[in-house]
């Protein structure tokens, strides 16, 4: 049995690269808002000071304790920021940067690997692109859905695990996300690799990637970043696109992100389609608009599969609360309003999600 961390966006750009050793500039060109210093500022009128420079391993917090605990065999996040210095802000109104020496946050909790097809992670140009595969494959850390041309975009990340075998994934993002089409890699020009459509068609060229690599006992990851940031809504296009990877390209995970919240799981055909994972770190304390949504709340993901069939075993989640720029053990009451609204969503699919020991969540399903 294989056991993978997986969770929404890390956003540990603006506010959170302020508060870490090696801060950027802070200047931003937002309409609103001109320094990732009000970010911060914003995070301690809502919750309290936060004391500075914080170091590496701080943002995660109580995430730290709970990996230790599970020992997942790799841990894969969607890492929405680009890593650079560059100054090349693209006019796109949120420009999310770390500078490239805090790459020890993520190393710090032991990244394995970083998706980067989303909508950030050209913020600041070509240039920045180019910096945040050097400063990830620096740090070790192996990166994917982004290159510096379309052959480097396509490619999937080959994970070994010792003793168990591979784990492959491939990273897209989708225009509904917001990723600009003008940021899809080409021959000669960085960019990521961006999905042309959700059709069956698409499904099945990727299956064709798939079909050249994929050996019995491998594991497939398909990370796609898509759909808006807010609502719980699983689109009929999303879904049929989701069970088109499974049937057609042997996907055994679907990880979707976007969405500023958890959105409902479905388990097809034994493996699971993770439609929306919700943030997992970002900078958004004291924000005000959609607090209906709670997007403070947030889960770790550890997906169990069985290798020799690909199929799901077991699935736990492990809810956390974002809070001074830290994942912090919710109280009981939000664990609880989570795990109720993360069942409403996975019904609608046949799931249903239960409490279990210390305020962790399992998926039943069948």
């Amino acid at each position: 049995m294989l056991t993978l961390f997986l969770c929404g966006d890390v956003m540990t750009g603006r506010g959170i690269d302020q508060v870490l050793p090696h801060p950027n500039r802070p200047h931003l060109m937002e309409p609103y808002v001109t320094s990732a210093l009000q970010y911060v500022d914003l995070a301690e009128q809502a919750n309290g000071p936060i004391r500075k420079p914080v170091d590496f391993p701080y943002i995660w917090g109580e995430a730290l304790a709970e990996l230790a605990r599970v020992r997942p065999d790799l841990r894969i996040v969607n890492l929405e920021t680009a890593v650079t210095t560059s100054e090349d802000c693209q006019p796109k109104g949120i420009n999310y940067r770390m500078h490239p020496k805090n790459v020890p946050c993520l190393t710090a909790a032991e990244i394995d690997c970083c998706l980067l097809g989303n909508n950030h992670v050209l913020d600041w140009g070509h240039a920045g692109l180019v910096e945040t595969l050097a400063s990830l494959e620096h740090a070790g850390i192996r990166t994917v859905g982004a290159g510096r041309d379309l052959k480097q975009s396509e490619a999937p990340a080959i994970l070994d695990v010792p003793g168990k075998g591979r784990v492959i994934v491939f990273s897209f993002g989708d225009v509904s996300s917001g990723v600009p089409r003008n940021w899809a890699a080409s021959v000669d020009r960085p960019g990521v690799n961006l999905l042309p459509d959700l059709s069956e068609r698409t499904a099945a060229r990727i299956a064709g990637q798939v079909k050249g690599l994929k050996r019995p006992g491998d594991v497939v990851v398909a990370s796609i970043h898509w759909g808006g940031n807010w609502g719980y809504e699983v689109s009929a296009r999303q879904r049929a696109f989701a069970h088109s990877l499974i049937d057609l390209a042997a996907v055994d995970i679907v990880h979707g992100h976007s969405s500023h919240h958890p959105k409902g799981i479905e388990i097809y055909k034994e493996k699971p389609i993770l439609y929306g994972c919700g943030d997992f770190l970002d900078d958004y304390e004291g924000i005000e608009g959609y607090e209906e949504f709670r997007d403070d709340l947030v889960l770790m993901y550890f997906p169990s599969i069985d290798l020799e069939n690909g199929r799901l075993v077991e699935f736990k989640v492990t809810p956390l609360q974002i809070r001074n720029f830290r994942l912090n053990r919710p109280a009981h009451k939000d664990a609880d309003w989570l795990r109720n609204v993360l069942d409403r969503e996975c019904r609608r699919f046949g799931v249903r999600v239960d409490a279990i020991e210390e305020g962790r969540f399992v998926l039943r399903w069948g």
